[in-house]
Formats: C-alpha cells, structure tokens, sequence
C-alpha cells in the first residue's frame, strides 16, 4: 500500500513538483527572514558579546543598552571594587569619535578604550598584528570591516596613521570584530588615549566590567553590587537582551520583518495546503476504489500521512538547502558578515510546515472517511 500511496503521489508529475517547490519556496523565506531578523538582532549587543573578559557589566542606573550610556564617576570604580566577590573590574570606554585618513577619507568610529594596565576586553581575534601593542603611545586596533572602509582596494597593512581630534594614532592590529548594528568601524585603545580622541568631558567612564571570585556567579555578584552601590548591574547574557529588547521596543525592525515572515507562512500555507488537499480530492475515486476492495479507514489514513510527510520532508529539505546556499555566499560579503542559518530558525521553520501539512492531512482524510465506496462504480 505504500507503493500505491506514492505512486499515487508522482502520478501528476505538475502538480507533484508544484507542490513540493510550494513548501521549499515557504521554507526558504521563513528560514531566510527568521535567520536575519534574529541575527540583526544580535548584532545590537556584538560590542558586547566581544569582550569575552567581562562576565558583569556596571552601569548607571538610567543605561538602558549599549548605544545609551550616562557616565560614571571614577570613585564608581572604586566601589565596585569593594564589593565582596569581586574578583577585579577595570573601566571601559565608549566612544563615536570621527577617524579621519592621511588621504581625506573619513568616517565615525566605534571606539572602545580599554584599562590601561590590563587591556581587558580587548579583541581576541586579530587578523594582523597584536593586541598587545595597545601599550605603545599612540596605537589602536580596527576591525578588517573598517579598515577597508578607510582604505578602500588596499592590502591590510600596519603602521597606517590616522587622525582623531587632532591627535595621530598608529594601527598596531587588525581584529575581526563582529558586525555591529550600524556598519561603522570597530577600534581598540588604551583608556587614558581614548578620552582624548574624542574630547574631554567633565566625567567619561562608561561601563565598568567585573568578573566575580570563584565559587561567585555572575548573577549573584550582579545582586551584590546593586544592592551595595546603587548602581545598574548586569551580566553580559542580561545585557545582551537588554540591547536587544530595546531595539524591539522603539525600531520598526521587528514591525518589517514580522510583516515579511507573516506573508510568508500565510501564502506557504494557503498554497501547500489548498495543493495537498486538491491533490486528495481529486484522487478520492482511487480511495474508493482502495475500500472497495477492502482497505479499511486506518490504512488509508496511514497512505495519505506518508503522502504528506513525504512531501513535507522533500519540500523542507529543498527550501533549507536553498537558505542554506544563500547564507553561504552572503557570509563572504563584508556588509552581511556573521549573518548565518540559525539552527534554531531551521527547527522552527520545520515545525510550522509539517503543522501545515498535518492540517491539509486531516482535512484530506475526512474527506476520504466520509467517501462511499460505491461513489466509485457511480457512472
């Protein structure tokens, strides 16, 4: 029977293809749309992601997310350090300076200052260069994304100068920081530089990282300085959705793709669905003819669900084939770098498909339950 229920299937070789090119056309655009909304999204907290030394981030109780901060003042430091279970924290520095090349070519820059002593937080992947170098005066480190943009068609090279309110700084290193939200070069420094490339003010401390004694989670210590300080702690996984939160709450990112991902599953639906039930219906004198000779309601039941999954595991497969492709070349383009197939998007993707499929199957096999089979012998 399971020979004739495929069979069946391939018969009309048009609306079998059609059929599974439905589901892989829907399987595409929902894993495509849900793998860049969910990645765009990530890159809201990439800065903070990065910096792998900090398991706790502290900030001013007014910080809402990484773009947003409201300075410290230095004896912050201080008390963050006198919490017990702390098992050290150093400043960190966030700036938008404009880096300006010796051939004119300009742009704003992320700009990270790093504790002068320590250098935690600084970038552990580095194409070109060292990270260690930041000890030398006047030395940064930028990104591959942004050197590019401030030396366009030109080879990664060290020693390039650059200018930064009026002071000229030296790249020392080449990172491959991840994507930021805004495509805007990525630079590391030292914290006492950093201050200076952008101005002083009359308090510039931004965040304040920590990492907590061990046998201390991160959660605990996040409690602990609150309650002792007053001040807003966070683990980088909090701080993280915080960003990413935010960003849901007052951008319309969430509104466009939303619309996008909602026309997709609709039309995938309708169109898979309405084919796989027209396709049963339009067989439903070959079902009669299967109760005729004696092939019970159970059993026909089972030929129209391995119909379905067959399809559903064919078109699924295709679709995330073709979003697979897809990630593959845009990961080589610098703009869309660190944008991926989520696995997480793959599996939700293949539950809301055979959910379709298993709803056109139901409908199918009432129609097949409800079928006399002398309908069959009708002229």
């Amino acid at each position: 029977m399971n020979f004739v229920a495929l069979r069946m299937l391939t018969g009309d070789r048009a609306k079998y293809f059609g059929l599974v090119f439905a589901i892989a056309f829907c399987t595409f655009l929902l894993e495509n749309q849900t793998s860049i909304f969910a990645n765009i999204l990530r890159r809201t907290a990439s800065q903070i992601l990065d910096v792998t030394d900090a398991e706790v981030w502290v900030m001013d109780p007014t910080t809402e997310y990484w773009e947003q901060t409201k300075p410290l003042k230095d004896t912050d430091l201080l008390r963050v350090r006198g919490v017990p279970g702390v098992r050290w924290a150093v400043r960190l520095y966030k700036g938008n300076p404009v880096a300006r090349t010796e051939t004119g070519k300009f742009a704003a820059a992320f700009l990270i200052g790093l504790d002068d002593a320590t250098l935690a937080g600084a970038p552990r992947k580095m194409l070109l260069g060292s990270w260690e170098r930041l000890q030398e005066p006047d030395s940064v480190v930028i990104d591959k994304a942004g050197y590019e943009l401030l030396f366009p068609n030109e080879p990664l090279d060290l020693g390039r100068r650059l200018e930064m309110n009026d002071h000229r700084v030296i790249i020392v290193g080449i990172s491959d920081a991840s994507a930021p939200f805004v495509s805007l070069p990525v630079m590391h420094a030292r914290y006492s530089e950093a201050v200076n490339f952008l101005g002083h003010e009359r308090t510039e401390l931004s965040f304040i990282i920590a990492r907590a004694a061990p046998g201390l989670s991160p959660a605990e210590l996040t409690a602990r300085i609150q309650t002792q300080t007053g001040l807003r702690a966070r683990t980088t996984e909090e701080f993280m959705w915080d960003c990413i939160n935010y960003y849901l709450r007052h951008t319309g990112i969430p509104v466009n793709f939303g619309i996008t991902i909602a026309v997709a599953l609709l039309v995938g639906t309708v169109v898979a669905g309405q084919t796989f039930y027209l396709f049963t219906v339009e067989n439903l004198k070959q079902f009669g003819a299967l109760k005729a000779m004696g092939v019970t309601n159970t059993r026909l039941m089972g030929m129209i669900l391995l119909q379905a999954f067959s399809v559903g595991t064919l078109g699924f497969s295709l679709g995330t084939g073709m979003a697979a492709a897809f990630f593959e070349i845009t990961l080589r383009k610098m703009a869309t770098r660190g944008i991926v197939l989520m696995w997480q998007c793959v599996g939700l993707t293949g539950a809301c498909i055979f959910l379709v499929v298993i709803v056109a199957s139901v409908l199918s096999i009432r129609r097949v339950f409800v079928l006399e089979p002398a309908a069959v012998f009708r002229g």
